[in-house]
């Protein structure tokens, strides 16, 4: 599994996926389909998507990785995951044909899912791709609408060191005739959409574009965005990036209203307001606990960072609490963002810490607040980087802290240390808010 092992557990091509696919008579073809792919992003912007298409009543099959807590978060219907005995059935029913192909753990899940999504009778899914999109196992499907939210530099060795050779392969999930939605383009990654685009004769469409999204007020706990479409949004997640996010939804949106697959702006609303308790989603800037506040987050790169640690150094100091509140005008692509009132005041940052080896933790360290205290852990996976190591690269950028064996023990002693108003945040890994959502089953 990649999840566990990086590099030995990813199997690039299509062989193996179209052979699955074979035996379990083409399931994917039973129901329509969303493709998201993008490097940050795509797990919030798939949800949002499913819980807006939930509130127009349909039957929503919701494909995304990796679980944080139980494999069966990555396969639900309605928010439901797929059920234990289901995935019991499947493997013993069907390990004598599929043992012998030796699949990738995804490319298994992948089939497993499709086929679980026609059992179940769903009229969509909306489909999170694993790694990268033109080799992709999930890059079977023909959607009725791509979205790609954003290109960074992450997972190079696998998809190019460059913007345009990660678009090149983001890009490869655009299919023959249908839109396709960008979230965010720069110039060197345009040109390759465009291009893709152009092939394919498929309308595109850039989120960044568009005017849709007014202003917006960013709360420690939720998101009121002010629209020209869809008037006052209410936004159950509330981390700064989910700014671009919703720019991005917002776009897919007005595509999806645009072909009458989406007919009610109302659905839009609720998706928005309602996305964590009809989807199941977690970890995205998720407030667990008050007296301290408790949040947890999955950003693991450096361009999640890029807005993790200013909006993190933000809620203490003489910014406690702040509000954050921002506006899109007019043909203005970047936002203007500025610290409203303090209606909170917050006490010091406790930072539990890890990351895993094929990030580029130096990079991120530069965006983590300096006045914090932090608890450098490892998550339990071979891939993550020694709590020794990350204390020591922690140092060389001016942090300070101690070294925890495990995220247990990091959050112990960050919660035996904090007082009722200080903040203590888990992240840095996917892997580490995992082994920290665990603590509260």
């Amino acid at each position: 599994m990649f999840q566990r092992v990086g590099a030995a557990g990813y199997k690039p091509g299509l062989a193996t996926t179209v052979a699955l696919d074979e035996h379990f008579g083409r399931p994917h073809r039973c129901f329509r389909s969303i493709h998201v792919a993008g490097t940050n992003g795509k797990g919030s912007c798939s949800h949002i998507i499913a819980a807006i298409l939930q509130a127009e009543g349909y039957r929503v099959g919701l494909y995304t990785s990796p679980h944080l807590r139980d494999f069966r978060e990555r396969i639900r219907v309605n928010g439901e995951c797929i059920p234990e005995q289901y995935v019991v059935d499947f493997v013993e029913r069907e390990r004598s044909f599929f043992e012998p192909l030796s699949p990738s753990f995804f490319e298994l899940t992948t089939a497993m899912a499709f086929k679980y999504f026609a059992d179940s009778g769903i009229d969509i899914a909306v489909v999170e791709v694993g790694l990268g999109g033109r080799l992709d196992c999930t890059n079977i499907i023909t959607p009725i609408l791509s979205v790609i939210t954003n290109i960074a530099l992450d997972h190079t060795q696998f998809l190019g060191g460059s913007l345009a050779e990660i678009a090149g392969e983001k890009a490869g999930i655009i299919k023959s005739g249908v839109p396709v939605v960008i979230g965010e383009s720069l110039p060197e990654t345009r040109s390759v959409f465009d291009a893709k685009a152009a092939e394919q004769q498929s309308s595109i469409i850039y989120a960044q574009d568009d005017d849709e999204l007014l202003s917006y007020t960013i709360r420690p706990t939720d998101i009121e965005y002010t629209t020209r479409s869809f008037g006052k949004l209410h936004g159950a997640l509330c981390g700064t990036y989910q700014v671009k996010n919703t720019r991005t939804v917002l776009a897919a949106a007005k595509s999806l209203l645009a072909c009458g697959v989406a007919a009610s702006i109302d659905s839009v609303r609720r998706g928005f307001a309602d996305v964590c308790r009809t989807t199941g989603l977690i970890g995205r800037w998720q407030v667990v606990g008050n007296r301290p506040t408790i949040i947890c987050d999955t950003g693991h790169n450096a361009d999640a960072w890029q807005q993790l640690g200013p909006q993190l150094a933000g809620l203490t100091g003489n910014h406690g609490g702040a509000s954050i509140v921002g506006t899109y005008p007019s043909k203005v692509r970047r936002c203007k963002a500025s610290l409203a009132r303090p209606h909170t005041t917050y006490g010091s940052l406790r930072i539990v810490f890890g990351m895993v080896d094929d990030k580029d933790i130096n990079t991120v360290m530069r965006y983590l607040p300096h006045d914090a205290m932090y608890y450098w852990t490892k998550a339990t996976t071979k891939r993550a980087i020694s709590e020794c190591d990350v204390m020591r690269i922690g140092r060389s950028h001016g942090l300070k802290g101690r070294a925890y064996t495990t995220v247990a023990e990091a959050f112990a002693a960050a919660r035996a240390e904090a007082h009722e108003e200080d903040i203590i945040f888990v992240g840095g890994s996917s892997y580490v808010v995992a082994d920290f959502l665990l603590l509260t089953l």
